[in-house]
């Protein structure tokens, strides 16, 4: 996939240990070949190869597109234990975790249908990639401002402001100011063939 290979340079190895072994386990779980499971996230097979071998680290958009190819949750591709599914998550256990730039937090407990995130989204981060999965979303703006386009509309959120959309219409997130974003984040996990399309940058759109 163009867009993921030419994206932002790789975050260092180890900042998420627990992702490289997850994603080829859950992989052979879910009986996928590497092939397979690249074309249906979009991705390149040596891409993939580089992402479960640890040499590269996957964004966010990466991570969900896998948990839904996989039948699985990002908790799950982090090693994070769905034990109990406890129905309150407290503030202190949310742990931030960094993925192609975005900073992001549990916010619902693990191995639901649904999975509830906090999302931190700096300014020019992964704004030129184009979205297109099953499912629905919904996003809430918690502090500063958000450059959201679904189709070819585009719309300018602030705090407070929140949007509910299918995730089968191609959407951009990207945040508006130099002190970037951060959102309350919904969407659910569904497994299909089709999986999360990122088609990378749209060229002559306005940003």
């Amino acid at each position: 996939m163009s867009s993921s290979e030419a994206g932002p340079p790789a975050e260092p190895a180890g900042a998420l240990p627990a992702v490289a072994p997850q994603l080829r386990a859950l992989r052979r779980r879910a009986c996928l070949t590497l092939e397979a499971a690249a074309r249906d996230a979009g991705l390149s097979p040596a891409h993939l190869s580089r992402l479960e071998t640890g040499q590269r680290q996957p964004s966010l958009p990466m991570l969900l597109s896998l948990a839904r190819i996989y039948g699985t949750t990002v908790s799950e591709l982090l090693g994070e234990s769905a034990a109990g599914r406890d129905a309150v998550v407290r503030a202190a256990g949310m742990e931030p975790t960094t993925a192609g730039g975005w900073t992001y937090r549990q916010a619902g407990a693990a191995g639901r249908g649904m999975q509830a995130l906090r999302v931190q989204v700096p300014y020019g981060s992964q704004g030129d990639i184009v979205r297109v999965h099953p499912g629905e979303e919904w996003l809430y703006v918690l502090k500063g401002r958000l450059r959201l386009r679904l189709g070819d509309t585009p719309h300018r959120l602030a705090p407070g402001d929140s949007a509910h959309f299918d995730s089968l219409t191609p959407h951009r997130i990207a945040a508006s100011d130099s002190d970037g974003v951060e959102l309350l984040f919904v969407h659910t996990l569904l497994q299909s063939p089709t999986a999360a399309l990122c088609l990378g940058p749209i060229h002559g759109e306005a940003t």
